[in-house]
């Protein structure tokens, strides 16, 4: 697969990614985290006949460092890098995070936003099923990896908490999103992280989205066919999946057997399946 690398200036800073170049329907992916390295790259076996778009949300390089890190920021850059790349309709794909925002995207844009598959993303309101997640991660992890552990969140928890800490947690915790932690494929080797970028957005879907029900208000209205993937054994709460597809009124889950958070790296082939089960953009 052959891509070419854009930028788009947005009224908040510039937005980096690539595109493919081999043709087909567009299919814009979202990454997880908030505040990591775009990975979507790892969903390129998943993602055949599709003109796959991706790039690295604001917090990291090379799209801007800076914020606002709020969910009405992050869907107005996805919106802007489909306005500059002339795209007029497109399927939508997010994982964890990014199935939120893909799902905020679709509320923004429906006329634009012709079908949406939400990966093992959170839940409605409230805490999202985060103290659940990572609790579950947690278990995971050997009696020295816990000690560990506790020592980079103790960190993280203070005012001197750095970008390096959040990569040190992430690589501790990784293999705990794996339903065997034994068979995980590794943690990219350039992940990088925005402590400001995670705490900001994340801030902001507490506060401005699962506060009062505001984001399970919306999406009842989201009648956009989507997809929403759990992976069987995920840390997420499969709970929070099946939050999001009911209240969808075209929502369909999809509960991926013997998987955990990155369902294409256990099971591949069901968010191959997923996107097929969607109308392709006009």
């Amino acid at each position: 697969m052959t891509e070419d690398t854009f930028t788009i200036t947005t009224d908040a800073g510039t937005i980096a990614g690539a595109a493919g170049t081999g043709g087909g329907p567009d299919l814009l992916l979202l990454h997880g985290g908030p505040g990591v390295t775009d990975y979507m790259a790892l969903l390129a076996g998943e993602t055949g006949g599709w003109r796959g778009i991706h790039y690295q949300q604001r917090g990291l390089a090379p799209s801007t460092t800076d914020g606002p890190f709020t969910v009405a920021r992050h869907v107005a850059d996805a919106i802007a890098v489909l306005d500059g790349l002339g795209v007029a309709h497109a399927v939508v794909l997010g994982h964890s995070w990014g199935a939120h925002l893909a799902l905020q995207v679709a509320l923004a844009a429906p006329d634009r936003i012709t079908g949406v598959v939400a990966i093992d993303g959170p839940g409605l309101s409230g805490d999202g099923h985060a103290p659940e997640l990572g609790a579950a991660l947690r278990a995971r992890l050997t009696h020295e990896e816990a000690e560990r552990c506790a020592e980079i969140d103790e960190r993280l928890g203070s005012p001197d908490a750095t970008d390096a800490d959040l990569v040190a947690s992430t690589a501790l915790l990784w293999g705990s999103y794996f339903a065997v932690r034994a068979d995980a494929e590794p943690m990219p080797a350039d992940l990088r992280a925005s402590l400001a970028g995670t705490i900001g957005t994340m801030g902001s879907v507490y506060a401005d989205e699962f506060a009062d029900d505001a984001f399970a208000g919306k999406l009842a209205h989201l009648t956009t066919p989507t997809v929403v993937l759990a992976g069987a054994a995920s840390p997420m709460p499969v709970a929070a999946s099946e939050e999001v597809a009911g209240l969808l009124p075209r929502g369909e889950p999809v509960v991926v057997p013997d998987a955990g958070h990155l369902p294409w790296a256990e099971r591949p082939g069901y968010v191959a399946d997923a996107l097929a089960r969607l109308p392709g953009p006009a």
